[in-house]
């Protein structure tokens, strides 16, 4: 985990918050790859949940709601978490995460205080006064716009049950510990799907959606055997959920979740209809039937699974020149997918033809060019950021217009034509991929 850290800071993933500040706690700020790995993970998400499937749209709300939304969801009331307060040194901590029997683990001291419900939303002013009428919250969660808008919805794209509606966005949460990276967050971006179902169709639908969540993981990148299922009891279950399972990642500080699937039941919905007085539930104009679906929800969020994609690309490879550190993303999240690597930078001829080749390659992917020091250490930096592909323009490419392609992960090299390089690197960024599995020698994150 330290090397990765370190790694996301020297390389431009991850930066802390307001750092020459001292920083701010539980907010990162996503440097320039950094952009470009979320970027990549919530176009792949959105992709394969909204435009590959006919069942599914998409939406973007506001990140601010009518109070009333969060009163006739429940939040006002019970989104919280257990909070405890060490006397003697003031730092409080979740009471599920801290030992209540042992010394407070900052001062070593045992004297706590009751365990009380904390808010865990951010309270904010609409307007110009600061009172009670112009109360508002910042979105705990980006599910409850989806409610609010499913008539609308579904009216205006004519939908018939079973669909879902995704959204990709903003949410804060006032938690009171915050760390491991960008584990847990105060500010964090999630993909949800709320996926609207017959109520005797929602078990099957909940299987669908929990397979289906397992295999988008697993298609990008992440090991089936560092995932685990972790089924709710009923006790444990949030207030609207008649089921939830989450699908657990062995961290480096321990299992935890990564993504959850819930089964909303009807709560929402009917909550906002009775809260509203507006109708909120479904007419098939086919047998005349109303009904109010159930809802079937996928959770993600974007900083957790770009955590476990960083956690799963990292590899350490022995080579002749010492340890090769390498970010085996799958291609589709690379954040950069080419490198364009003159020879030798004081040749004008390669400089102009890698010049060329840049410019032709740049625009529909990111692209970058490096002409600085030994063509083997250039690799080395490209590996370092997981850039799959590296083109290197050579005496050869002079002669007949064909450069090196080197794939990253069996650093095999082909010579390409120019004329049909970035023909080349679509098909392979389109190809099917697996992550290669650790040499003798390797060490993994």
């Amino acid at each position: 985990m330290e090397k990765l850290v370190s790694l996301c800071k020297r390389r431009g993933f991850v930066f802390q918050s307001s750092e020459i500040y001292g920083g701010f706690n539980g907010v990162w700020d996503h440097g320039p790859l950094g952009a470009e790995l979320r970027n990549n993970i919530k176009k792949a998400w959105w992709e394969d949940y909204v435009y590959k499937r006919t069942d599914i749209v998409g939406l973007d709300s506001g990140i601010l709601a009518s109070p009333a939304v969060w009163k006739a969801s429940g939040h006002l009331e019970n989104f919280t978490d257990p909070l405890v307060e060490c006397k003697n040194c003031h730092n409080r901590f979740r009471a599920d995460q801290v030992d209540l029997q042992k010394n407070c683990p900052t001062c070593g001291k045992k004297d706590w205080t009751d365990v009380k419900q904390f808010n865990t939303m951010f309270k904010t002013f609409v307007g110009p006064v600061e009172e009670d009428a112009s109360v508002a919250y910042l979105r705990p969660e980006t599910c409850q716009a989806i409610f609010v808008n499913f008539r609308l919805v579904q009216g205006a794209m004519r939908k018939k049950l079973p669909f879902g509606i995704a959204q990709v966005g903003k949410a804060f949460r006032n938690e009171i510990t915050t760390g491991n990276f960008i584990f847990r967050l105060r500010e964090l971006e999630q993909m949800e799907l709320e996926y609207f179902v017959r109520p005797d169709q929602a078990e099957a639908a909940f299987e669908e959606l929990l397979g289906t969540s397992i295999d988008w993981l697993v298609a990008h990148g992440v090991r089936r055997s560092m995932l685990d299922l972790y089924e709710h009891p009923d006790t444990a279950r949030a207030h609207y959920s008649s089921r939830t399972v989450d699908i657990m990642y062995e961290f480096p500080f321990g299992k935890s979740e990564l993504q959850g699937v819930a089964n909303r039941g009807n709560y929402d919905l009917t909550q906002h209809a009775k809260a509203s007085g507006r109708e909120l539930d479904y007419f098939d104009d086919e047998t005349g039937e109303k009904l109010v679906p159930h809802v079937i929800e996928p959770s993600i969020g974007v900083d957790r699974s770009s955590l476990v994609f960083l956690l799963e690309a990292y590899d350490e490879e022995a080579d002749k020149d010492g340890i090769r550190t390498v970010l085996r993303f799958h291609p589709r999240l690379a954040p950069v997918k080419v490198a364009v690597l003159p020879l030798v930078k004081k040749d004008p001829g390669l400089v102009a033809l890698a010049q060329e080749i840049y410019a032709d390659l740049r625009g529909e992917m990111l692209v970058l060019y490096d002409e600085s020091g030994a063509v083997g250490r250039r690799y080395r930096r490209q590996d370092e950021i997981g850039t799959p592909y590296c083109v290197t323009v050579d005496g050869q490419s002079l002669e007949d217009r064909t450069v090196t392609l080197r794939d990253r992960d069996s650093m095999a090299q082909v010579r390409v034509p120019v004329d049909g390089l970035e023909a080349e690197i679509r098909r392979r960024l389109r190809a099917p991929w697996t992550r290669p599995e650790p040499a003798a020698g390797v060490s993994t994150a």
